[in-house]
């Protein structure tokens, strides 16, 4: 190697070092909001004003992400219960003074900003199931359980009130993914799943109208096709024309032709299938599981507890976000409007993400160094 060579190599080495990155979960995020931006290029109907949008929001997260990363998870630790504090408090908030928008009571305007509080609450409900078992012998014991269960719950079902079911989903899965990974028996999770179950009924007695109406269009989306039942129709119409390696980028008929609804938010996977094929969706769909796997790595090799929990229920909520709109494009699942996660258009989900990985690059760059 010459000697400018090393030079710039170590110089690239102590920048990685100083801005505390991961780089091989930096340059598969780097890919993947790429192709995100080519994708919602087409599907905002080529619109620069859209696409120079999402850019500023885009640089907004990455700075969110390398700031967090900055932080080393025993600040994160120590952070856990006050945030989750100050998360309940915001979401009372929310249901006592929150303002409408799009029926649902889920903002909170503090007159400099206007946020939504359920979103900090996909990290924050993770953190918390971290930090409580994070001094604790593992695997759990049932009172151990419990007491994490309602620390889910509670958020969960405050959320699910305004009502957001898409988020009470995101933040009661990631809490689940922090019990999991605390070592959770086999047993007791098949009876949790099993409890679930027998509790549909009842879910469904509290469900609203437009959530009942969800569920019966994804049994029968034809029953109502120019109404409840038209997105799931047009997505999977332009989904099956892409055919094996699609129609070519911009040339997608169902989206530039305005069939498919909300193309460049929720329904943009639709947008990839037709322009990409299948061939194209199984190399996105390939590109998401690295980045899932990369944050599993993580984890396993996280030197404590905490941070082994939060890396573990941190990825597998990113897997969640995946299988869960890719479920509902193709009729799989209820239409909950949960975005596809780093490409659909639209800042808060992107921010909450990139912090999230911003959390795990922390774990992965403060590791100590131990000497045999």
């Amino acid at each position: 190697m010459r000697e400018s060579e090393q030079t710039a190599y170590y110089l690239a080495r102590d920048i990685i070092r100083f801005l505390h990155v991961d780089v091989v979960l930096f340059l598969l995020l780097v890919v993947l909001i790429s192709v995100g931006l080519v994708v919602l290029y087409s599907a905002g109907g080529e619109s620069l004003a859209l696409l120079s949008s999402q850019g500023v929001r885009l640089m907004i997260a990455l700075t969110g992400m390398l700031v967090i990363a900055q932080i080393p998870s025993a600040v994160l630790r120590r952070w856990s219960p006050w945030l989750y504090a100050v998360g309940i408090l915001l979401l009372l908030a929310v249901l006592v003074a929150g303002e409408m928008g799009k029926g649902a009571q889920r903002w909170l305007d503090l007159g400099v900003v206007r946020f939504q509080p359920s979103e900090m609450m996909k990290l924050v409900v993770p953190m918390m199931v971290a930090w409580y078992f994070a001094d604790k012998p593992l695997p759990p014991r049932l009172v151990g359980i419990i007491v994490s269960a309602v620390l889910v719950l509670l958020p969960m079902f405050m959320i699910a009130k305004q009502p957001d079911l898409g988020t009470a989903l995101l933040v009661g899965s990631a809490g689940i993914f922090a019990i999991f990974f605390a070592g959770i028996s086999w047993r007791i999770l098949i009876g949790m799943v099993a409890s679930g179950v027998a509790l549909a009924p009842v879910l469904w007695h509290f469900m609203h109208d437009y959530q009942r109406q969800r569920v019966l269009t994804l049994l029968n989306p034809e029953s109502d096709p120019l109404g409840s039942g038209y997105h799931i129709i047009q997505s999977k119409i332009a989904i099956g024309s892409g055919g094996l390696f699609g129609k070519g980028w911009l040339n997608g008929t169902q989206s530039q032709l305005d069939f498919l609804p909300e193309r460049s938010t929720d329904f943009i996977f639709a947008v990839f299938g037709e322009e990409f094929g299948l061939v194209g969706a199984v190399l996105l769909i390939l590109l998401y599981t690295a980045i899932i796997f990369r944050g599993l790595h993580i984890a396993v090799y996280a030197q404590d507890t905490f941070s082994r929990i939060l890396a573990g229920s941190l990825s597998l909520t990113f897997f969640v976000y995946l299988f869960v709109n890719t479920g509902m494009v193709i009729g799989m699942l209820p239409v909950v409007g949960v975005p596809l996660p780093l490409v659909s258009y639209g800042g808060t989900s992107l921010v909450t993400l990139m912090a999230a990985f911003g959390m795990l690059m922390s774990i992965h760059s403060h590791r100590r160094l131990l000497v045999h």
